[in-house]
């Protein structure tokens, strides 16, 4: 198709390129069989024939070219053979060389050696500080240098010539910088009283301290290499230590040399003091050593600021003089609190006693002499499993025993700012505010920790503590529920409100929102309790609150307390409404003037029990306890009356106008005094003496549509807003259904 629509193109009728088509294929195919068909006198075609020609060539020259390669692999193999002799004499030869030019390099870095060696012993005779300081720059570069060579006895060699070395220079510029401290009287352990520059030769002591400070700094390199050897020589050592008391080595940066000389008077003061068989070296008195820290602290800041801090800066080292103070004083300490915590593991007052001291001192250090937060401090001593398992069986132990404590006082229900009514809207006890203040302590204490999986251990706990008060709370509530409205049954109920609240408001901080994050992060189990996949996404997603297991359990006993409070004192009521129950309402006669009417005598014992028991429930109950109480009250005594009453007798136009008087100017107002309408709380009782007070007349006419809309439900079906529904709305009645009205319609007996 490609080649007709090329050649001949869309008109295939059309015969005028036809011989110029068949004189091409006849030229095509006389090219073809001239290749391919044979000549008379030769056997094969002459295309193949020549193909044929050039294979035979290439497979002679093939031939020749493999002879050749095989003669020239003899003459190879014999001639390495015969220079293997050669070859292994050059060898010998270069190995001899290697090793000599091994020898000389070794003892080209000996020479060197030597020659540094000379030129500090040189330097120190011409007193010529920097230049051997220079020196022994160079021995550290060359033993760092030399860390992965072989040679040993070299790496010894070099390491003892500058270890002697810079311990000389080390100890010269020791003495001359204690010297200049102890004219400058340091180190300071009291107060300054005067400025630290008054002295006459003020300008040449800061010259000679800048320069010794200097000239130490410059000395750190080294020192530092040393300090490691040391380090790296100690941890190879087998340990002849007990597990339980091997401390974790620092791997804090080494402080400046300048500082740690100047913590040497201090370091031996404190070693005196506090490490010996001195006094002052007690157990039980672990404020003495970490408030006498404090102290060298706050007394050498002056020193530290205006006489060290100015040379680190001008020699261009980021390094707050104060700070490393204060972390060489914490290294001290350190030691002195991990010793003291595993000796007090067996007694429990003392070591209560050294965790306060260390959550103290942890508190000012970081407050009053600028140590970051980043830096380590103590509190991490006391996060090791061993002391951790210690503080919480403490914490719980004293917590437990507080608890015991606080229910069994005389005082324990009651509330300590009753007689301050403006403060009190909680009412709560004084054994709940005493428990929650022990939680809010707990807090506090472990607040400051570095360690989110610690902090949530604590958290744990104080779960635990408030399930334990609640069932605690349960066990009296259970002996004092013979009497609901007992004083103490209501504290009871006012503890459970009180702690369900502050629980709530803990849930809204952001401390316990940052715990709620590192628990679902870290999935730890002592706080999620268990939880489904569906509550810990919650709690991951901030809908939830941490707390809201407990808040519901205490929410649960709440409810169960206040319904069985309610319930007694509607026994009461009822039990006083019993005459007015059996009213004659039929028999009643109508006032003409409502001016001249007066509450009924029988209704008189149930409005007293009415307002004594809200003026009592005001007095016992918190605030937010007392809206749910009266309001429940009213719904029961709305249903009470309306069952009871109303829905119980039969009422003339008196009787009605009775009921309605004793309701509305007499009940409620009992409850208007804790909201503006209390009528709204009294729906029942509202709508059905508006029903029952009705004129003749409309009620004639509500009664006869109310029928009518009976008989007629299925036609109304569908309709909006059916007629009965909207003449009862006029009157003012929504609570009531219509069949309910037209039973209170029948209970009226003045009908025509």
């Amino acid at each position: 198709m490609d080649f007709l629509e090329k050649e001949v193109g869309s008109d295939l009728k059309s015969l005028k390129c036809a011989g110029d088509l068949l004189e091409k294929m006849r030229e095509e195919n006389g090219a073809l069989e001239e290749q391919v068909l044979t000549v008379s006198n030769t056997p094969v075609p002459p295309k193949v024939s020549a193909a044929l020609s050039s294979a035979e060539e290439a497979c002679c020259s093939m031939e020749d070219l493999l002879e050749r390669e095989h003669l020239i692999v003899n003459m190879l193999h014999q001639h390495l053979y015969g220079a293997q002799a050669w070859k292994d004499d050059v060898g010998q030869t270069c190995d001899q060389v290697n090793t000599i030019e091994r020898h000389m390099k070794y003892l080209r870095c000996l020479q060197h050696v030597e020659e540094l060696s000379a030129a500090v012993q040189q330097c120190l005779m011409t007193s010529s500080v920097w230049e051997a300081i220079r020196a022994i720059d160079s021995m550290a570069v060359l033993d760092f240098e030399l860390n992965q060579s072989r040679c040993f006895h070299l790496q010894d060699f070099l390491q003892e010539t500058l270890f002697f070395w810079h311990k000389i220079i080390k100890e010269r510029l020791t003495s001359d910088f204690e010297k200049l401290l102890t004219y400058l009287h340091w180190p300071i352990t009291s107060p300054p009283t005067q400025s630290l520059t008054t002295a006459a030769n003020c300008q040449e002591i800061s010259s000679q301290l800048d320069l010794i400070v200097t000239q130490l700094l410059a000395l750190q390199t080294s020192d530092d290499l040393i300090s490691q050897r040391a380090l790296t020589s100690f941890q190879s050592q087998p340990s002849t230590m007990p597990a339980s008391s091997a401390a974790p080595l620092s791997q804090d940066p080494p402080l400046c040399l300048p500082i740690q000389i100047m913590l040497v008077p201090l370091i031996r003061r404190f070693k005196y003091h506090f490490c010996g068989n001195r006094q002052t070296n007690c157990l039980s008195k672990p404020e003495w050593y970490l408030t006498q820290v404090l102290m060298w602290m706050s007394n050498s800041a002056i020193f530290m600021e205006e006489k060290i801090q100015p040379i680190l800066d001008r020699a261009g080292l980021n390094i707050h003089a104060k700070v490393e103070m204060c972390r060489g004083l914490l290294s001290l300490l350190q030691e002195k609190v991990a010793s003291d915590a595993s000796k007090l593991l067996y007694d429990d007052v003392l070591f209560c006693h050294l965790v306060e001291e260390v959550l103290q001192f942890e508190k000012e250090l970081r407050s009053n002499h600028s140590y970051s937060t980043v830096l380590p401090g103590l509190l991490h001593l006391l996060l090791e499993d061993a002391n951790l398992q210690k503080w919480l069986m403490v914490e719980r132990k004293m917590a437990v025993e507080r608890m015991d404590a606080m229910l069994s006082t005389e005082g324990a229900w009651n509330s300590q700012y009753r007689d301050v009514s403006d403060i009190d809207e909680l009412k709560a006890p004084d054994c709940a505010e005493t428990f929650m203040t022990l939680l809010q302590a707990i807090t506090e204490r472990y607040r400051a920790l570095p360690c989110p999986s610690a902090q949530l251990k604590f958290l744990g706990l104080q779960k635990e503590l408030v399930d334990d008060f609640r069932i605690r709370l349960t066990q009296v509530m259970k002996e004092e529920s013979r009497c609901p409205l007992g004083v103490r049954y209501c504290a009871i109920l006012n503890a459970v409100n009180y702690i369900s609240t502050i629980l709530g408001h803990w849930g809204d901080d952001v401390f316990f929102l940052q715990m709620q994050q590192a628990a679902v992060s870290l999935g730890e189990e002592v706080v999620l309790g268990g939880l489904g996949i569906m509550e810990v996404g919650r709690l991951a997603s901030l809908e939830g609150s941490i707390f809201d297991g407990l808040l519901e359990l205490l929410d649960r006993l709440k409810g169960d307390m206040l319904g069985r409070l309610l319930e007694w004192t509607m026994r009461e009521i009822t039990a006083k409404a019993k005459p007015y129950c059996q009213e004659r309402w039929l028999s009643l006669s109508s006032h003409r003037d409502q001016s001249t009417m007066s509450l009924s005598n029988s209704a008189c014992p149930l409005m007293l029990c009415v307002r004594d028991r809200l003026l009592y429930l005001h007095q016992v109950l918190s605030l937010s306890l007392f809206q749910v109480a009266w309001q429940g009250l009213a719904e029961r005594l709305d249903n009470f009356l309306y069952q009871d009453v109303i829905l119980s007798n039969h009422f003339s136009d008196g009787g009605a106008a009775q009921l309605q008087f004793d309701m509305t100017r007499n009940l409620f107002p009992l409850f208007g005094h804790f909201c503006k309408r209390p009528e709204n709380f009294f729906k029942h009782v509202k709508e059905a003496c508006i029903i029952l007070c009705l004129k003749l007349g409309p009620a004639v006419l509500l009664r006869t549509l109310l029928k009518e809309s009976e008989e007629e439900t299925r036609d109304w079906a569908g309709a909006g807003d059916p007629p009965p529904k909207s003449a009862l709305n006029e009157l003012g009645v929504y609570c009531l259904a219509p069949c309910d009205v037209l039973i209170l319609l029948n209970l009226r007996a003045s009908w025509p």
